[in-house]
């Protein structure tokens, strides 16, 4: 991929929890496009500009950080493209995935939430308003195929799991939302598939090797989904391969 084409014009776009295994290889896959005007790279700790890439701090402890990077992202125009990369599944001994009702905990389920629905809830309010308004524009946020009820055959991982899909449930009602009076808006949830990152590492073991897929090449293949969506494909989940997920 060389171009996001179906956006038609210089890209103007931002990526949220650019410092992950992810959002990081977003961030550069971006900056290597052409017709990319101006990448946004927003995370807890932000990079110095380097290039096209303009980094700012966003934190979702605290909704002021979110507010003032969309500040930051529409001073010069509208943009095309929000990426939501951020994500949580383990932190520490103490938030790991439960394989039991009885090792639930209502920290951990709030923590899960927090980060994988609550964020970037909040992140979509601040920059769906932000987004162009008379041409195509995308808001994606990261979900993951074992947040989808429909296809879940094994159980176990509930804050993951419950999280993802109330994540997958707030781009729908977004996606209901923009559409009454912004027909060309896209807000989608993405299934990158298994990542080598920091998030899947302890889970690796069962993966077949052409299923672990590089933070690049992962990138690479959601923003090929990113330019292959239309407006009817709002308030849906796609996996990595273009597949739609059932909620």
């Amino acid at each position: 991929m060389t171009k996001l084409a179906s956006f038609g014009r210089p890209l103007r776009a931002a990526v949220i929890g650019a410092s992950g295994g992810i959002g990081g290889a977003f961030v550069q896959h971006l900056c290597g496009l052409e017709g990319v005007d101006v990448v946004y790279a927003f995370s807890r700790r932000a990079a110095p500009k380097t290039g096209d890439c303009v980094a700012a701090s966003l934190d979702y402890d605290d909704e002021d950080s979110i507010a003032a990077a969309a500040s930051l992202a529409k001073e010069d125009g509208p943009l095309d493209l929000v990426l939501v990369a951020s994500g949580l599944l383990h932190e520490g001994p103490g938030l790991q995935p439960e394989k039991s009702f009885r090792s639930l905990d209502a920290g951990n389920l709030a923590r899960s939430f927090h980060v994988n629905a609550i964020g970037p809830a909040l992140a979509a309010k601040h920059f769906l308003p932000i987004l162009a308004r008379d041409r195509k524009a995308v808001f994606a946020a990261l979900s993951a195929r074992v947040g989808s009820i429909g296809d879940n055959r094994l159980g176990g991982w509930y804050g993951y799991r419950a999280a993802k899909a109330a994540l997958n449930m707030t781009i729908r009602c977004l996606a209901i939302e923009v559409a009454r009076n912004r027909k060309e808006m896209i807000c989608v949830g993405l299934h990158p598939g298994t990542v080598d990152s920091q998030l899947s590492k302890p889970f690796q073991g069962g993966v077949a090797e052409d299923k672990l897929f590089a933070p690049a090449v992962a990138a690479g293949h959601l923003l090929e989904v990113v330019d292959g969506l239309a407006a009817g494909d709002s308030g849906k989940v796609f996996a990595w391969d273009g597949k739609e997920i059932p909620f």
